[in-house]
């Protein structure tokens, strides 16, 4: 530390105290970063890598730099990398001090605290997350500080990690924080896709202990108990909470005040989905991670980015609550029986930005005066808002929105019209909010005029025509001479500086107005800087206000999207209740049907928890098997999510979680194979169901030897049937035929097929599902459409002629019958 300037013993001073961090280290203009953050920068946002000589003993520094006023953009790259930057900033004034200039970490940015809007993905959360377990309870906190969103939760006993595994895959929080003491323990619970998904942050363990955590949430959120948060009992929890805003607290050198609300997640009260299911049942993105084709994609008519990210929740979290499930129908479907209405509530919807983001950097002071604009004009749209849902039936929509136009009429007073991004160059406050700074800015206007006079004046006074007033920051306001007329300088002329071809000179009386000019000017900036951040904290006192009606825009949002869903897509209300009946008369898959041109094929479903518990499913490949199993389970999170369903009738008794063993997926990276992930899949759902659950099984058992699969298939559905702690109602599509006996054995089966025709060795596909089973498979048929050879197909049709003949032995050697087998099977086995 001898040998460094005072200036690189600063940025070390800086550096010990963000281990593990890109420390952003402010001179003039640009971000620098030295040493090994220089390279690492240099290489992940590719720019140049130089070095300067400020080490005293001539050693080079290696050092890269953006300009401050694009590091968002370089952030955003970072930050999607997993990396965490310091932002250390000039805290002084150029002229406010003569010795090394004060710097400080005034904000650190990491994946899971990023605000700014090219660091986010705009109609997505982007959470930050806590974890503790102490005393056999598990406490976990969520909180998106782009929205203010905060949610916490609880669980204990048999089960309690895996649905701690659900929710962290459920919020996919973009950073983990947890205990400095225990941590390698706790990560050593979760698995490697959580932890792959997080960048894991340490925190000081002492801010777990619950006494401190509760008092950082009640100081927080200015109470003296938390009792009205409904979590008592649930210290863990609050332990993981209070932690997390403390590391807030301490990252973000802010108050976090649009964070309002905690709100305690009881996984209850949702229909479950886990990670599996959301994947199978394309709820997000196709098995291509095309987010085009996905259920979220085909509602997705919503104009606001507060309004997307609801819809997503909701499609990811479906209602349990029949009173709730129900509102949201009676807002659809009065939006979608009124067009004009809805037209006009579109139109308004339009005009306003991400106000819930806009909000979170005004109150972490990040915000420009850009920021505030948009809030200003989002928030004129609001007294139009309010009117247009006063003249609907629906309590969802018939609200009271305060208009905030004081809050509109302060912002439009006050800012210009089209202010700079950055704070210090002026611009950003309206000729007439404030008369100090009025005044300087005619002072500044006036300077200019005097020295285009004294311009004027002085070449008629010296006869000096090339004679020019002049500026720079070295030296301030000069008079200009070439050398030619340097004989006509008069003698008050006093030399500042000489150059080659001229030189140049100040008099009393320009100094004099320097002095007052740059005075005026320096201070406007300052000024017009204090002005727009008391305007901002000004908005930032309004904050729960504001929430107040983005809670209420991004319900709208939503509600209108699926109106618009079901006028545009033909959708019909569904009826719920609380019975384990699912009816659907000509349901249709609501992706399938929008991506591709030829008509879908409708079809019903019946079931309940006993004479129509498991429907068996028997048909070809391609014959429409997979897609029928899928659309009922959207159907089913459609109505419970408040949305119409493609059909032409739905009563859908409530689910509490849907289950998906759906297609084939190796995990060779963590060695495990198709059977073992199909295996693992199906125990989870065994081990988890309920009798409200619903099941969707496709071809159990095809991942190994076709007797193995056949008994394992068998036994898991006479599990279902028979097991009370289980009794989901379940569609289980197969290709043992075998398993259609089980309608004979068991009440609760009913066998279902979907219909082909056979014409010559061709087949037509009808993709009606009906009451029946199939007499085969059509696999070589399937093959010849796929292009095998047909050398390979006609011995195919040989091998399988030979086995139909119960020549089961390729040599031909007598064996049972696959008939005769199975009733061993039944006899040994079950």
């Amino acid at each position: 530390m001898e040998n460094l300037t005072p200036l690189m013993r600063q940025y070390h001073e800086i550096k010990a105290e963000h281990p593990g961090m890109l420390v952003f280290f402010r001179l003039g203009d640009f971000y620098e970063m030295f040493y090994e953050d220089a390279v690492l920068a240099s290489r992940e946002l590719e720019i140049t890598l130089t070095s300067r000589h400020n080490d005293r003993d001539g050693t080079p520094v290696p050092m890269c730099g953006v300009p401050h006023h694009s590091v968002n953009h370089y952030l955003a790259r970072l930050i999607r990398k997993g990396y965490k930057v310091a932002l250390c900033e000039q805290v002084e004034g150029p002229g406010s001090t003569r010795t090394l200039m004060r710097r400080e970490v005034t904000r650190i940015i990491t994946p899971g605290t990023a605000v700014e809007e090219g660091l986010l993905e705009p109609k997505e959360n982007n959470y930050i997350a806590a974890l503790i377990e102490r005393s056999g309870r598990i406490g976990a906190s969520f909180l998106d500080l782009s929205t203010g969103e905060f949610w916490l939760s609880e669980l204990s006993g048999e089960g309690a990690w895996k649905e701690v595994h659900h929710q962290l895959l459920q919020f996919s929080p973009r950073e983990l924080v947890l205990p400095d003491a225990g941590e390698q323990e706790l990560a050593g619970r979760l698995t490697r896709e959580v932890l792959e998904r997080s960048v894991r942050s340490l925190h000081a363990a002492w801010s777990f202990n619950l006494d401190y955590a509760e008092r950082v949430l009640c100081q927080h959120f200015q109470v003296s108990t938390l009792e009205g948060f409904g979590v008592n009992g649930h210290g863990a929890a609050v332990s993981a909470a209070g932690a997390l805003l403390n590391y807030l607290h301490t990252t973000q050198k802010s108050q976090l005040s649009h964070v309002r609300q905690l709100r305690y997640f009881e996984p209850r009260n949702f229909l479950k989905l886990d990670e599996t299911t959301i994947s199978n049942l394309e709820l997000l993105a196709d098995r291509e991670d095309n987010r085009k084709w996905s259920l979220y994609s085909v509602l997705d008519f919503t104009r606001t980015g507060m309004g997307a990210r609801r819809l997503r929740s909701w499609v990811l979290r479906p209602s349990l609550d029949l009173t709730e499930i129900q509102g949201r129908l009676d807002a659809v479907e009065e939006l979608a029986g009124s067009v004009m209405q809805s037209g006009k509530l579109a139109h308004v919807l339009e005009g306003i930005q991400d106000l819930e983001r806009l909000l979170s950097r005004v109150t972490l002071e990040t915000a420009n005066a850009r920021d505030l604009l948009a809030i200003k004009s989002s928030l004129e749209k609001v007294p139009e808002l309010g009117k247009l849902l006063l003249e609907h039936r629906s309590p969802l929509l018939q609200v009271v929105l305060d208009p905030l136009e004081d809050v509109t009429a302060t912002l439009a007073r006050a800012l210009t019209e089209d202010p700079p991004a950055v704070l210090n160059e002026g611009g950003l406050i309206r000729a007439g909010f404030n008369s100090e700074l009025d005044e300087l800015r005619e002072i500044a206007r006036s300077g200019k005029s005097f020295l285009a006079r004294m311009e004027t004046e002085e070449r008629a006074r010296t006869g000096i025509a090339s004679l020019k007033v002049k500026y720079n920051k070295v030296f301030g306001y000069f008079l200009e001479v070439t050398r030619p007329h340097l004989s006509l300088v008069p003698a008050d002329y006093i030399r500042q500086q000489t150059l080659v071809g001229a030189e140049r000179f100040v008099t009393p009386q320009l100094k004099e107005h320097e002095q007052k000019v740059l005075g005026a000017e320096e201070r406007m900036r300052d000024l017009e800087k204090e002005l727009f951040c008391e305007l901002r904290r000004q908005v930032g006192r309004e904050a729960a206000r504001i929430q107040s009606v983005v809670e209420v825009i991004a319900r709208v949002d939503v509600l209108l999207a699926l109106a618009e869903a079901a006028r545009k897509h033909r959708y019909v209300r569904p009826q719920l209740n609380e019975g384990l009946d699912i009816l659907i008369r000509n349901g249709r898959h609501p992706v399938v049907e929008r991506r591709h041109s030829e008509p879908f094929v409708p079809n019903d479903l019946y079931c309940n928890g006993d004479t129509n518990q498991l429907l068996i499913l028997t048909g070809p490949n391609m014959g429409g098997k997979s897609t029928y199993l899928r659309q009922n389970a959207l159907i089913v999170i459609l109505a419970q999510m408040g949305s119409f369903v493609p059909a032409d009738e739905a009563r859908i008794g409530l689910v509490d979680q849907i289950f998906t063993r759906v297609g084939a997926s190796d995990n060779l990276s963590r060695g495990q194979s198709t059977f073992l992930v199909e295996m693992i899949e199906t125990a989870h759902i065994l081990n988890t169901a309920t009798p409200r659950s619903f099941i969707l099984l496709d071809e159990v058992g095809r991942g190994t030897a076709t007797f193995d699969g056949l008994s394992i298939a068998w036994s898991v559905a006479e599990h279902v049937l028979t097991q009370r702690s289980c009794g989901a109602r379940t569609l289980f599509a197969t290709h043992y035929h075998e398993l259609t006996k089980l309608e004979k054995l068991y009440p609760g089966v009913k066998n279902y097929c979907v219909t082909v025709r056979e014409s010559g060795q061709k087949i037509i596909f009808f993709h009606r599902v009906l009451a029946g089973t199939a007499n085969k498979s059509y696999g070589i048929e399937v093959a010849r459409l796929a292009g095998l050879p047909l050398s390979i197909l006609e011995r195919a049709r040989e091998i399988l002629s030979r086995l139909e003949q119960k020549e089961i032995n390729l040599a031909a050697r007598p064996r049972q019958s696959t008939e005769e087998i199975l009733e061993t099977l039944q006899r040994k086995l079950f």
